[in-house]
């Protein structure tokens, strides 16, 4: 089992930047990707970015490319978004998510392709 907690989501003026935090506990050995996603009231949950655990091998949705940057810390357990020139409709709550399996590039970017959860951070960005 794996336990996931996010932090870092606040409000923040448009233009402004967040860097999110999630914290990976239990069996984080076995982790082989970890990703952000995030759902804005009333839609899906929707996939942002995600990172292989051992390597720096990133990938993103179109819309995030250049703005957010996904990272991890191995040693902290932890993995990282740094979200900047914020937009209102980037107002969500951001969901941290984890896999001990290799899945390909499209499952990856699918709620269905992850097994852990975290609770979710809250992020609103004011116009």
């Amino acid at each position: 089992q794996v336990h996931l907690v996010e932090s870092g989501g606040g409000l923040v003026q448009t233009g402004g930047s967040l860097r999110l935090s999630c914290a990976a506990s239990g069996r984080s050995f076995s982790i082989y990707y970890m990703a952000w996603f995030r759902q804005a009231p009333g839609k899906e949950r929707e996939f942002v970015a995600r990172i292989h655990w051992n390597s720096d091998i990133t990938y993103y949705a179109n819309s995030m490319k250049g703005r957010f940057t996904i990272s991890r810390d191995n040693a902290e357990n932890t993995v990282y978004l740094q979200m900047n020139s914020l937009k209102p409709e980037d107002t969500a709550v951001y969901y941290c998510a984890a896999t001990p399996k290799f899945i390909s590039t499209a499952a990856g970017t699918t709620t269905g392709g992850y097994d852990y959860w975290g609770q979710g951070t809250q992020v609103t960005v004011s116009s």
